[in-house]
């Protein structure tokens, strides 16, 4: 019996030569690579969610989407398709920066459904756009009232245990509160794309490691989030309480 061929790897600077790069209606680049698990027109419309004013804060960025990212040492190969053999060194993501440009490789077949390309996308986006163009005031002031009133649950592992720190006494509360406000805007600004792309249960954002924040907190987190960056054309931001039968 035959052995099915391994897949092709091949070092992330020579992708990046190779691949062709569109850039969707709202700015930003990005190229598909090998056997990856989205539609092109899944792909497109990802992509094309992001809002134009976030969009503005990823000059000189490209997003691969690619089968696998695989880590080896300090190299990084991108598999043509997934390989049972590779996929142990497999990452979710990397960034790779040349010069005054970055490429990020997001691996589409670690898992199969759109939800987590789309998720795993938008995490990316968010903490670049919060690197470039900080927090909104009307957003940390409103997350910090969250904290004083003791919401339930939090966005991300990161901003549950910044959360803690924050409210504290130590001497790193000050520190630790700039980081809990850049964490829970970039975990909103995720989670409002995500919206934009996909009809999301809430329930579908749970994690093990902490308390998912409380649906009404997180309610006024992304109303705040779709104000500063209202939906492009052909996309409507909406919450419901109750899934419409």
């Amino acid at each position: 019996m035959s052995q099915a061929a391994q897949a092709i790897t091949k070092p992330a600077s020579e992708v990046i030569r190779q691949a062709q790069v569109s850039q969707a209606p709202n700015g930003v680049c990005f190229a598909s690579i090998g056997q990856i698990s989205l539609s092109p027109t899944d792909l497109e419309r990802t992509v094309a969610a992001v809002p134009g004013a976030i969009a503005a804060a990823l000059e000189r960025k490209a997003y691969y989407f690619v089968p696998l990212t695989v880590s080896q040492g300090d190299e990084t190969l991108i598999a043509d398709r997934y390989d049972v053999a590779l996929s142990d060194q497999a990452v979710c993501h990397r960034n790779l920066g040349i010069g005054d440009s970055q490429y990020v490789f997001i691996s589409t077949r670690l898992t199969e459904d759109k939800f987590s390309v789309a998720f795993e996308f938008y995490i990316n986006v968010g903490h670049a756009f919060v690197e470039r163009a900080g927090v909104a005031k009307s957003f940390s002031d409103l997350v910090w009232r969250q904290a004083q009133e003791k919401a339930r649950g939090e966005t991300s592992f990161d901003a549950h245990e910044l959360r803690k720190l924050s409210t504290g006494s130590g001497p790193d509360a000050e520190k630790a509160r700039n980081d809990y406000f850049s964490a829970t805007f970039a975990d909103a600004i995720a989670i409002y794309l995500l919206t934009l792309s996909l009809d999301v249960d809430y329930f579908e954002l749970r994690e093990r490691e902490y308390p998912l924040l409380a649906p009404t907190a997180l309610a006024e987190r992304l109303r705040a989030v779709a104000e500063l960056f209202p939906p492009n054309p052909g996309f409507e931001f909406a919450i419901y309480y109750r899934r419409r039968p």
